[in-house]
Order: structure tokens, then C-alpha cells, then sequence
């Protein structure tokens, strides 16, 4: 087990339960439907990259090589991803949250790029 990445992995979860239901119950008032669906897409990433920390991290014992770019990745790409996101969900409120949505991409290309890392480390390990 890698402590840190669960750790990471269950801060992500306990966040994303937060405010997803921020998400479904405190912004009715303020922002519009489509700025609802982005917080919670926002929400449904950042549960799925705490899951997937998770699960790596209580498996760890079990790669023969550092999990640490992965983990930085991960987290750095979840980070801008999803706070961009729920940043973007107030454009109808705040005209200039839209800037947030531009960001939003990076953070989605350093996820993909962590798993990347990841399958390459995988595929270079020998088998035991």
C-alpha cells in the first residue's frame, strides 16, 4: 500500500461527495442548468480520479516500479480539471468564469498522461 496515494485518493472522494451535493442542492438558486451540469461533471471526475487513486495506491505493494509521476500527474490534472470546472459553472452568474472553461483541458491531458506513465511502467515491468 502507498499511504500518500490513498490518502490523495480519499481526500479527492470525501471532497467530490462535498460538492457534488453543493452542486445539486446550492446551486439552484444561482446558477443555470448547464452551469449545474459542469460543477457536477466537475464532481463525477474528481470521484472517479479519487477511486482510481484508491485503488492504486492499496494495490502498490504489488508494482515493481514508482508510482510517483502518476500520482503527481494525476493529482495536478484533477486539481486544474476539476476546479477549472467548477470555477466554468458560474459563467452565468460571473461573465468572465468562462476564461475557467479554457483552462480545463490541460488538467484533462495530465490525467490521460498520468495513466500513460502508468500503462508504459506497466508494460516495461517484468513478469514475476
Amino acid at each position: 500500500m502507498n499511504k500518500e496515494i490513498v490518502l490523495g485518493g480519499s481526500v479527492l472522494i470525501a471532497l467530490s461527495i462535498a460538492l457534488g451535493a453543493f452542486g445539486a442542492h446550492g446551486l439552484k438558486d444561482i446558477v443555470d442548468e448547464h452551469g449545474i451540469d459542469v460543477f457536477n461533471t466537475g464532481a463525477r471526475y474528481q470521484m472517479y480520479s479519487g477511486l482510481a487513486c484508491l485503488a492504486v495506491g492499496l494495490s502498490a505493494d504489488k508494482f515493481g516500479f514508482s508510482l510517483k509521476w502518476f500520482y503527481r500527474l494525476q493529482m495536478l490534472g484533477i486539481i486544474i480539471f476539476a476546479f477549472f470546472l467548477y470555477g466554468a459553472a458560474f459563467q452565468s452568474v460571473y461573465p468572465q468564469a468562462k476564461f475557467f472553461g479554457a483552462i480545463v483541458p490541460i488538467g484533462g491531458v495530465l490525467m490521460i498522461v498520468s495513466w500513460c506513465v502508468f500503462i508504459f511502467q506497466l508494460m516495461k515491468t517484468k513478469k514475476k
